[in-house]
């Protein structure tokens, strides 16, 4: 009998603008402070590309330079690359397009996913059915927000969560139960109102009036937010762990880094080894599809080949979802 294909990933790349934008840098701008921030939010710190002339596609590409070098893979080896962002360059073409073009990517298909803040764990569970169809050998999966073009920095509820950055990583097919082995995902558009860009899409096009009141930047009822995060991400993560039959205790738990309250109630919500939640939002703040992929890079030497990973994370639409996949490296 043919064994399965799984999708494994053999690498991460990411990237970060230089620039840092600091609490004591953002108490000048709005009034706030950075023991509210600390205390609300836990961010210290955020990355900001201030480059003219650099968006979205310019840090996603650099994140997949760095793992085609770090994995000594070829452009012209790629099959497929798949970009999760919400702050693509322009309406058309997509940012993966774009990524293609700036790492010499040229025998491959691309598109976009948006799917807010769910943007990597999405992109992963459906880059991985390519692989498992055996049509396509290496897949790139991509991460991408530069969340500051969206930002108002005069709105001190919002503008200390969010950081720009981009990740990636490779995915390969492998027989061994090794890689992504199962998800869950769910959506309930309901929640839209609580979350969005209200201007620049085709329901309230651009104008000076939109800009003026900055409509085209985030807007975002916390409180409600942060309700359906905690017992969304917990939920999901919780029923992809006793399907399989897994040890809270004995799994890496990734979730996406929107808050560390939200962090926190999560994992007390399901007993959790805590030396195992890993967490870096105090360095980056909130970077929507990038933040799981921050996390991998981070803490990748940390993992051993056949260790669980638990990946979890809520976002617009309002949607979930959670990714139980081995380590295979």
């Amino acid at each position: 009998m043919e064994k399965k294909l799984r999708a494994k990933i053999t690498g991460v790349g990411s990237y970060v603008p230089d620039y840092i934008l600091t609490n004591e840098e953002l108490s000048a701008m709005v009034d706030t402070t950075d023991e509210w921030i600390m205390s609300h939010v836990g961010i210290k710190e955020r990355h900001i590309l201030k480059e003219p002339g650099k968006a979205t596609s310019d840090m996603g590409a650099e994140a997949v330079k760095r793992l085609l070098e770090k994995t000594n893979t070829k452009p012209e080896e790629i099959d497929l690359l798949i970009c999760g962002t919400v702050t693509a360059d322009m309406l058309f073409p997509a940012c993966a397009c774009l990524i293609c073009d700036k790492t010499n990517i040229r025998n491959a298909f691309a598109f976009d996913l948006n799917t807010g803040c769910c943007g990597f764990i999405y992109t992963l569970a459906t880059a991985a059915r390519y692989v498992e169809s055996g049509r396509y050998k290496k897949v790139i999966v991509v991460g991408a927000d530069m969340n500051s073009s969206m930002t108002d920095y005069t709105d001190r509820a919002t503008c200390p969560l969010f950081g720009d950055a981009a990740g990636a990583v490779l995915l390969e097919p492998t027989t061994e139960e090794l890689g992504v082995l199962d998800e869950k995902m769910g959506t309930d558009g309901s929640g839209w109102s609580h979350l969005h860009l209200k201007a620049g899409g085709s329901l309230m096009r651009p104008t000076y009036k939109t800009i003026d009141e900055h409509l085209q930047c985030i807007y975002m009822e916390g409180q409600a937010v942060f309700k359906w995060a905690v017992v969304k991400m917990a939920d999901v993560a919780e029923e992809v762990i006793h399907k399989n039959g897994l040890d809270p205790m004995d799994v890496w738990l990734l979730p996406h880094q929107a808050n560390l309250r939200i962090i926190d109630a999560v994992k007390h919500r399901i007993e959790f080894n805590p030396e195992k939640v890993l967490v870096n939002i105090e360095k980056y703040g909130n970077t929507s599809g990038a933040t799981i992929l921050l996390v991998l890079s981070d803490f990748e030497k940390k993992f051993k080949k056949g260790d669980d990973l638990v990946l979890c994370s809520f976002g617009a639409g309002f949607s979930w979802g959670a990714i139980w996949l081995k380590w295979a490296y």
